[in-house]
């Protein structure tokens, strides 16, 4: 099976505008799985609302395109009644972090076993361009013309705070590298979030001085550094990227039906508890 069997091609060209890293996070989410030998019918997506929540539409996959920032809870639901299958939850930076910051941190709290993709491009893009959580303090948006006031969440920290058993942070421009982490992500048993710096040059790019794909490239290139480099210590600018947390801990489904299990009359009891 090769990589065009799991995208639904009937619905290319894709939506996103030139230049947008999406696609590329898609072409790197499509490889992972391709590796890890997965059949596609025993994968779920699910997805909300923004730019990020249209991978579900492009994948030959089981997908629920389902409420702004709720993606999550749609994938426990999900991850609950067929706890076999495979979840992938794409989202956005807002999507994730702002109206869905509680099933973010809740899910990463019970390690549920789902891996959440988080496609950070620092804005709204979809819906014109205002300024999210992960906007840099300073960064222009509509709803914020002359800078936000802001601080950003760090993603990686929020998910290993809250309790997530694997975090990693990487770019678009780093392709190997995301389909590597993807891969690891995808494979660990509990959740799992990973961080795609994506760039947006129309939304973002264009009122921060970054008018183009190749300069938002760039600027990953040279505003990002494998972890424990000496750069991101000396720079506060600068950020890590690969795996910060791999942890083995009991997953939240299997441990429910253990419980279950447990509480389960014995046979030849009559039933009684």
């Amino acid at each position: 099976m090769g990589t065009r069997d799991f995208i639904r091609e009937r619905f290319f060209p894709h939506m996103w505008c030139p230049g947008c890293g999406h696609g590329t996070v898609l072409n790197c989410l499509i490889r992972a799985v391709e590796s890890l030998g997965l059949d596609k019918s025993q994968i779920v997506m699910a997805s909300g609302i923004g730019c990020s929540a249209r991978i579900s539409g492009y994948v030959d996959f089981h997908s629920l395109h389902t409420l702004h920032g709720r993606a999550l809870a749609f994938a426990t639901g999900v991850k609950f009644s067929q706890p076999a299958l495979t979840l992938i939850v794409p989202m956005g930076d807002g999507d994730a972090l702002a109206i869905g910051g509680n099933h973010f941190i809740h899910a990463a709290r019970r390690n549920i076993d789902v891996t959440a993709i988080v496609m950070n491009n620092r804005t709204y893009g979809m819906t014109g361009g205002q300024y999210s959580p992960m906007s840099l303090m300073g960064d222009c948006g509509t709803t914020a013309p002359m800078g936000t006031l802001e601080r950003p969440f760090d993603a990686v920290k929020l998910a290993t705070a809250a309790g997530a058993t694997f975090v990693a942070r990487t770019t678009t421009y780093h392709a190997r590298e995301g389909i590597s982490i993807l891969k690891r992500a995808i494979a660990h048993k509990g959740f799992s979030m990973v961080e795609f710096l994506s760039q947006c040059p129309t939304q973002y790019g264009r009122r921060n001085g970054l008018a183009d794909a190749p300069s938002m490239l760039e600027y990953f290139k040279t505003h990002t550094v494998p972890i424990g480099s000496e750069k991101a210590q000396e720079d506060p600018n600068i950020l890590e990227r690969g795996i910060f947390v791999d942890e083995d801990r009991p997953e939240y489904c299997e441990s429910y039906a253990a419980m279950v299990q447990k509480m389960a009359p014995s046979s030849g009891d009559g039933g009684a508890l």
